[in-house]
């Protein structure tokens, strides 16, 4: 069983930064890839980013590239998401998830573990 547990969200003016965590613990942590999706209050949830196993290969919603950066750190079992140059539309509960396959995935089902979300709140 893996945990995900994230943190760093929180109010940020609109043009600010702000950089989601997410910490896995738990066997069967190690090996797979990862991603962030978010969810903003009535529409479903979105893909925002994820990254290989090794960081070699990552991939953005199209929403997000150029201003959102996926990482991980896997001596920590630590991923992070840092957003720049944020928006009122990047307002959302962002969730982060474990896939089921090395490379990260654009798409729900490919993903086995998923923490519980934080709250990112942009004011314009």
């Amino acid at each position: 069983q893996v945990q995900l547990v994230e943190s760093g969200g929180g109010l940020v003016q609109a043009g600010g930064s702000l950089r989601v965590s997410c910490a896995a613990s738990g066997r069967g942590s190690i090996g797979y890839g990862m991603g962030w999706f978010r969810q903003a209050p009535g529409k479903q949830r979105e893909f925002v980013a994820a990254i290989s196993w090794d960081s070699g290969t990552t991939s953005y919603a199209a929403s997000v590239k150029g201003r959102f950066t996926i990482s991980r750190d896997n001596a920590k079992n630590t991923m992070y998401l840092q957003m720049d140059s944020l928006r009122p539309e990047d307002t959302a509960i962002y969730y982060c998830a474990q896939a089921k396959v090395v490379d990260g995935a654009r798409i729900e089902r490919l993903y086995t573990y998923w923490g519980q979300g934080t709250q990112v709140t942009v004011s314009s």
